[in-house]
């Protein structure tokens, strides 16, 4: 198969005649999308890969691009992992399959790095694939190949990939439509034309046939003017190109990607990844806004992204085009990375024909050969074991489908605590449930009996409130006890070993309400002081076993003692700051006191005193009151010294 320098759109009329379908071709899925030779092998000979099905080249250049080829490294590996080789349509289909399709470089240092990531990934994907045998109904349908074939007798084949024509045309109509292409519009015709892999975009909108030249007006004499150039086949109107950092290199994809796979990363550059696909979706978006009327007068759109990536296009309000747009196309054959030469590329494989040699002689005989490789099919057991029937599920009706998905929403409430949806879906939905203390369906798996029971074993404590006060649900229904050769549930226990704590143990299948699944202390105030603000609405003592009643003036009683209680734990932390600072405080030495004696004649009274007065007033005899304070002072530390010496002793 070779390129030809023919344009799908100007084909030779005498060419165009003479074509006729061919139906066979058009329905083999793994060979090459146009017939071959034979593989020739000799020296004189045309060049042809040994790998790829035989594939022939015309000169040395194409060889070598065919050999950096996705398509050929794939087959190579394939090959020497034992597998099979694939042809190029159906290996294009293979990379459509994957969630971010290949994203070469034209460069070959990229493409060695595409060898490792890619094509590896692609063969990890397919590795299943390749060891499953072909089921017997496997002939019968088969998928078209992306190209589809006309001969021209003797020996001329002419291709062109289907999804050219409009969608959805019977391919025995193919040719008719292969016709109608040949008309051209006045205006031309045009193409957009869209690419975006790995942070890389490249848009282009494109002419692929020429416009008509105006007539001249009637009476008006022709000018002689030199001749025109004639003008291309194919002209690019707009294009635009840019990127963003959005990919960590091999590492297998978008950072939205990852996120939704491992968890939310929370390193710098998942950060920068992030905002380069804001900023890679917000710029492809204007650009589609800003290229709004010239895609709406385009023939086709040409789409190549992710499955993930295809709704930047489409899935914004003012996009040109939606999703069901009848325009939209994707590229039929492996593309590289998003380019403007990648675009150019993609415009010339699309708009020219390829083209065969091949006589009708060697057609018939290639036609032969792909009948007979077919696989036949195997030949059903003479025994046939019927394998057991599966119970069949009961079909619901519409009715018990709606309460169903009823039920599932109000559980992810509860669950979830989501108090003000749950509030206005009960208002509307109250009634058609039952009641708030209707019995949750077996069939959701609950080991709960209703709300109020599942909401205090989840620890809401709001929602436990406000079942309690404004729904009234019932605090008394029973939970149920597990059935025989069921264990119980791990959540049973934390609730036995909670009971216990409060001083009460529930032997084994004896009654349990809503209070006994409390797991907290607030749970359980929240029963206790609805008790207290309505002791008329049920038996809280009794059969709720709430075990006291719990108003606010308890409330504040509990929290005045809690306060002198933490009033005196403050005070005795105090003092013992206060001792650790007298411990800690150096020892002075004894300051000397100088003491200043006058001269006081002697009187009866003082004679009287001579061994009868104590030591004390002895040294402060006859001072002045500012120097008898001193040396009480000094008294006073001294004394202190020996306490502080006293227990540091002990």
């Amino acid at each position: 198969m070779q390129t030809s320098h023919h344009h799908i759109f100007s084909l030779p009329p005498e060419l165009l005649d003479s074509l006729t379908p061919r139906n066979l071709v058009n329905r083999i899925p793994s060979r090459l999308p146009t017939p071959e030779p034979p593989v020739v092998v000799s020296k004189s000979g045309p060049r042809a890969c040994a790998i790829c099905n035989g594939i022939t080249f015309l000169d040395l250049d194409e060889q070598r691009a065919h050999f950096r080829s996705d398509w050929h490294r794939y087959n190579v590996k394939t090959r020497l992992n034992g597998g099979k080789t694939v042809s190029e349509a159906a290996f294009g289909q293979l990379v459509e399959g994957l969630e971010d399709s290949l994203s070469g470089s034209e460069s070959s240092e990229d493409d060695e790095d595409d060898d490792s990531d890619t094509v590896n990934t692609l063969i990890s994907k397919t590795k299943d694939l390749k060891t499953r045998s072909p089921s017997p109904q496997s002939s019968k349908t088969q998928p078209l190949t992306a190209l589809t074939w006309f001969h021209s007798p003797p020996s001329t084949q002419i291709g062109l990939y289907r999804t050219i024509l409009p969608l959805k045309t019977d391919p025995g109509l193919y040719l008719q439509e292969f016709k109608k292409l040949q008309r051209n519009p006045p205006e031309g015709r045009t193409w957009a034309m869209f690419m975006v892999a790995g942070g890389h975009f490249a848009g282009a909108v494109v002419r692929v046939s020429p416009e008509e030249d105006d007539p001249p007006e009637e009476g008006e004499k022709p000018r002689k003017k030199k001749p025109k150039k004639p003008k291309p086949e194919t002209e690019i109107l707009l294009h635009k190109t840019f990127h963003r950092y959005t990919t960590r290199r091999k590492q297998g994809g978008s950072q939205s990607t990852n996120d939704n796979a491992k968890g939310f990363a929370k390193s710098a550059g998942a950060l920068l990844r992030r905002y380069g696909e804001q900023a890679l979706r917000d710029d492809i978006r204007n650009l589609l806004q800003e290229w709004a009327e010239d895609i709406a007068s385009c023939e086709r759109i040409w789409i190549r992204a992710s499955t993930s990536n295809r709704k930047i296009f489409y899935d914004f309000e003012g996009a040109p085009f939606n999703k069901n747009d009848e325009r939209l196309r994707t590229f039929p054959f492996p593309t590289r990375r998003p380019t403007q030469s990648e675009i150019t590329r993609c415009l010339l494989e699309l708009t020219r024909a390829k083209m065969s040699r091949f006589t009708e002689e060697e057609l018939h005989a290639q036609d032969e050969a792909y009948l007979a490789s077919l696989p036949k099919p195997k030949l059903a057991p003479t025994v046939v074991q019927p394998a057991p029937e599966k119970p069949k599920q009961p079909k619901l009706s519409k009715e018990e489908e709606a309460l169903r998905e009823k039920w599932n929403r109000l559980l992810e409430m509860v669950n979830k605590a989501r108090l003000e949806p749950l509030k206005a879906f009960l208002d509307r939905e109250v009634t058609a449930l039952g009641g708030i203390d209707s019995r949750i369906p077996e069939w959701t798996g609950e080991k709960r009996a209703t709300i109020l029971q599942l909401t205090v074993q989840n620890g809401h404590e709001e929602l436990v409130q406000w079942l309690l006060e404004d729904a009234r649900a019932d605090p008394t229904i029973p939970v149920p006890s597990p059935k025989a050769g069921e264990a119980e549930d791990d959540n049973d226990e934390g609730n036995k070993s909670d009971a216990s704590d409060r001083g009460r143990v529930f032997a084994p299948g004896s009654r349990r309400v809503a209070y006994d699944l409390a797991r907290t202390k607030p749970i359980r105030d929240v029963f206790r002081r609805c008790a207290a603000a309505h002791p008329d609405w049920w038996d809280w003592l009794g059969a709720a076993h709430v075990p006291s009643a719990l108003s606010q003036e308890m409330e504040e009683g509990q929290e005045e003692k809690k306060k002198v209680r933490r009033k005196g734990l403050k005070d005795r932390v105090k003092e013992r700051e206060a001792r650790d600072k007298e411990k800690d405080r150096p020892q002075t030495p004894p300051v000397e006191v100088k003491v200043a004696v006058r001269d006081v004649p002697p009187s009866d009274s003082m004679s009287r005193r001579l061994g009868g007065a104590s030591g004390a007033a002895d040294g402060i005899a006859g001072l002045t009151p500012e120097m008898r304070a001193k040396v009480e002072r000094e008294r006073r530390a001294r004394a202190a010294e020996a306490r502080l010496k006293g227990l540091g002793g002990c």
